[in-house]
């Protein structure tokens, strides 16, 4: 009796310090998922005068990140399939320190994109990886964890839109002001090496290797919506909200921080999101909460920007919340950590590409229009797609199970070929 006892004692402590790796390995990896975005973002201005960068190329360098998440997102369940979780993630960061310090060592307009793409595919991995992650190390705080990683993904965001034209000013150019996040996706890789390798873990819907296919249930056409109809209006607004204020006659500083207000808001919302959502049974009212919010601020937009636009601003805060409740929702609707990273990669890759439409329709109607109000009726017209989406998402069930139903149902209606039985 004093084996088991001992084995006991020595184990305890070892899945102690892989959940602590792997807690601390999650929140490195969402400090990188958004910060080559912003940082880019920030010093736009200065990169497209570095590179010589047409009006086109700049346009493209908007979309890119929507269509690389969509793009090499949807490769990562075969890559599930090879490699485990921790190889794949230290592949994810080396790749995106690798890309984002290629982009800028280049005087090349097309190696800085192609470096660009390269860097956007690891986080287009990691994006999808991280709620299987908190599925397979974390199944009893999944909600805090899932809060935890969004949190600190808008925080690096926020981070480096910040720093980024600082550093740039104290070293010596936009180089260094985007180049010195390579290191911090270096950081990150290291809790991945230093967890203890596991066999690869194999993206199936059973022992005998049939994949789960998100694509070919209700679930999973439902988050992919809800997931890119939401994303649509985050990158909509992101790219246009300060112009929105501009043009209501606010200063650029004014409306560049009112635009900082929305993550700044939305940092609490999005730890508490997800812990609350795993203690309902239905989310169905978080998911009209969030959309009728996102509703309230664009009419409030329209109607009037200037007056109450810091209300508008703590209301489109708590509509973009739809973001980690959709992140806790994937993790949610599957039963287990390849169910989850299969569903994931569904939902994030079909939803970026929805996404990647919204800043480029609300331009293009802007531009024709010369005013704010069909592009704004646009995005209320998303909101209620996400509604109509979310709810249906929002039903307790998960992804195995709907995934078995609609293979037997199949078999079952399957003429049986060659047969001579009746």
């Amino acid at each position: 009796m004093i084996a088991p006892r001992a084995a006991r004692v020595t184990t305890l402590p070892a899945r102690g310090r892989a959940a602590l790796l792997a807690g601390v390995g999650i929140v490195l990896v969402a400090l990188n998922l958004r910060a080559a975005i912003t940082s880019l973002g920030a010093l736009l201005d200065e990169v497209s005068a570095g590179l010589h960068l047409s009006a086109t190329a700049a346009g493209a360098i908007t979309t890119l990140p929507a269509l690389s998440f969509a793009a090499f997102g949807a490769l990562t369940p075969r890559l599930a399939r090879r490699f485990s979780a921790a190889q794949l993630l230290v592949g994810s960061m080396l790749l995106l320190a690798v890309g984002q310090l290629i982009r800028v060592v280049t005087n090349s307009a097309a190696v800085f994109l192609v470096s660009s793409a390269l860097a956007l595919a690891g986080i287009a991995v990691a994006n999808i990886l991280l709620p299987g992650l908190v599925k397979e190390h974390f199944p009893h705080r999944a909600g805090l964890l899932t809060g935890v990683y969004s949190m600190t993904l808008i925080l690096g965001s926020t981070l480096a839109a910040a720093v980024s034209v600082p550093i740039a000013h104290a070293l010596g150019g936009w180089r260094a002001g985007m180049g010195v996040w390579a290191l911090l996706a270096l950081a990150a890789a290291l809790p991945w090496l230093a967890t203890r390798r596991r066999a690869a873990t194999r993206d199936t819907a059973s022992d005998d290797g049939e994949p789960l296919r998100p694509g070919r249930t209700r679930l999973g056409w439902a988050l992919a919506i809800y997931f890119g109809a939401q994303s649509l209006s985050g990158y909509a607004t992101m790219g246009w909200l300060a112009q929105m204020f501009r043009d209501a006659r606010f200063s650029p500083t004014t409306a560049g921080l009112l635009l900082a207000a929305v993550p700044a808001f939305g940092v609490p919302m999005a730890l508490l999101m997800p812990t609350i959502a795993g203690r309902l049974r239905n989310l169905r009212g978080l998911v009209l909460l969030m959309s009728t919010a996102m509703i309230a601020s664009y009419v409030g937009l329209a109607l009037a920007p200037h007056t109450g636009a810091l209300a508008w601003v703590a209301l489109l805060a708590i509509g973009q919340s739809a973001f980690p409740l959709a992140l806790a929702m994937i993790g949610m609707r599957a039963r287990t950590p390849q169910g989850v990273v299969a569903l994931s990669a569904f939902a994030q890759s079909t939803g970026y590409l929805i996404a990647a439409l919204g800043p480029l329709v609300v331009g293009v109607l802007y531009e024709l229009t010369g005013g704010w109000t069909l592009p704004l009726g646009f995005l209320v017209g998303a909101a209620v797609v996400q509604a109509v989406a979310g709810l249906a998402a929002a039903r307790p069930r998960h992804l195995e199970d709907e995934a078995c139903n609609r293979a037997h149902i199949w078999h079952e209606l399957a003429p049986r070929r060659g047969s001579v039985h009746p």
